[in-house]
């Protein structure tokens, strides 16, 4: 199935969750990030359980430092 994440297009298995999703967008797990499905926060404790549908707007925003 394909997904949008940051207004990327990725090809993904038909059944896969946010924690899958990630370690196709990402070569190491990032630290600092927070996920988006749909214009709704998706708890890092969720990340295994949750489901990613076809077509899902998917917004993967990263902490940074500074002032």
């Amino acid at each position: 199935m394909e997904i949008t994440v940051n207004q990327q297009s990725y090809q993904v298995t038909d059944v896969c969750n946010v924690q899958q999703m990630l370690a196709i967008v990402f070569d190491a797990m990032p630290n600092g990030i927070a996920v988006a499905i749909n214009q709704a926060i998706i708890p890092r404790a969720n990340w295994a359980d949750y489901q990613i549908g076809p077509q899902d707007q998917i917004v993967i925003i990263k902490a940074t430092q500074g002032g």
